[in-house]
């Protein structure tokens, strides 16, 4: 038996009896199984030192964009601990790029978009048509992953929400209160609904490739939604969301993450999402008893906690899990992505944590 990504200290007799990529799978129709599955968002990346020599080597971009990189990337932190759902190593923002709005990282740290959102003009030579072929070095990163994981654990893509997209196009960056973006909403809805459609097709255009080239589960990040008003998520956000879940038919389960979009559980269930993940600041359990039966959560241990030591993060992800326990539908996960910060002991805790919970 090949147990190349298998966790370190790991034999083959060890191995669960439900496969890892059965159990998440399982887990995200909300069915029972032996234990929640497990991955984090941002477990690819900078907190790993395996990652770290590969980027003394090429730059994000550059990993980004070329497939065999990506792949490496993505898998490392399934060689190194296990997880039961690999995600690809990408970014939200290959989406505007291929839409023919380029971005960098500069120097000192942090995205720049090689131009801005200021205009009717620049709104319209946005192009979602080319999208899929744009990116066609993420489908092929994907066929490079599948059969390395061979049925170990999911395969996960993603995309940025319409609404967490456009603050970037609009802002240049993530934006403290996403005030342009804002007013763009509330001033020129006309402007506004133009973007959110060329947005729309774009990313259900950009999951459907990913499905397509093996992708066993898909995240949205709605990563800005809660710098909505509440009023305003539905019309802003969430009916987009709504339309790209309608557009992929069902095919494979969704995750949706609205970061701190708190009290709207109905409309983000009514998205048609599969699993919505809670960030660190609510009660799991409290949000899994208002959604239907066939929407499960994900999460939500502070992202924080990975900065401190393995035996406080032990006690908090075996809190979680008892409140949790016998309740379906529940991917374990951070409330956020993991910080650049975070001790390998400590995401080791995590893992061993849910690993061994019973």
């Amino acid at each position: 038996m090949n147990t190349d990504l298998l966790p370190p200290g790991n034999s083959s007799a060890e191995i669960p009896s439900v496969g890892r990529r059965e159990r998440f799978l399982a887990a995200a129709r909300c069915e029972s199984v032996d234990r929640p599955p497990l991955w984090l968002m941002r477990q690819a990346g900078r907190s790993l030192p395996e990652y770290r020599v590969l980027k003394e080597k090429h730059s994000f971009t550059e990993i980004v964009q070329t497939p065999e990189l990506a792949a490496e990337a993505t898998l490392q932190p399934i060689r190194r601990f296990g997880f039961d759902g690999a995600v690809l190593f990408s970014d939200i923002l290959v989406v505007p790029e291929a839409m023919g709005q380029p971005y960098h990282f500069r120097e000192g740290g942090g995205i720049e978009m090689e131009f801005l959102i200021r205009s009717a003009e620049d709104i319209r030579r946005l192009d979602h048509r080319r999208v899929t072929d744009r990116l066609q070095y993420v489908a092929k990163a994907l066929g490079l992953i599948k059969p390395e994981l061979n049925g170990r654990a999911a395969l996960l893509g993603f995309a940025g929400s319409p609404w967490t997209l456009a603050n970037f196009m609009i802002e240049g960056s993530s934006g403290p209160g996403s005030t342009l973006s804002k007013a763009l909403y509330y001033s020129e809805p006309r402007l506004f609904t133009e973007l959110m459609e060329k947005l729309t097709l774009a990313v259900a255009e950009f999951l459907q490739m990913q499905i397509d080239a093996g992708a066993d589960a898909l995240q949205i990040f709605d990563s800005l939604g809660g710098h909505l008003a509440a009023s305003a998520y539905e019309e802003a956000s969430g009916r987009w969301i709504r339309e790209i879940l309608a557009k992929l038919g069902g095919r494979v389960p969704v995750i949706l993450f609205a970061k701190g979009v708190h009290g709207q559980w109905d409309s983000l269930a009514g998205t048609g999402a599969n699993i919505l993940s809670v960030d660190w600041t609510q009660s799991l359990a409290k949000i899994r008893a208002l959604l239907p039966e066939k929407v499960g959560v994900q999460g939500n241990l502070d992202p924080s906690l990975l900065s401190t030591t393995p035996e406080i993060v032990a006690a908090e992800t075996r809190r979680i899990l008892r409140d949790m326990a016998g309740v379906r539908g529940h991917i374990f996960n951070l409330g956020h992505g993991v910080p650049q910060q975070a001790k390998l002991e400590c995401i080791e805790a995590l893992a061993e944590s849910v690993r061994h919970f019973a």
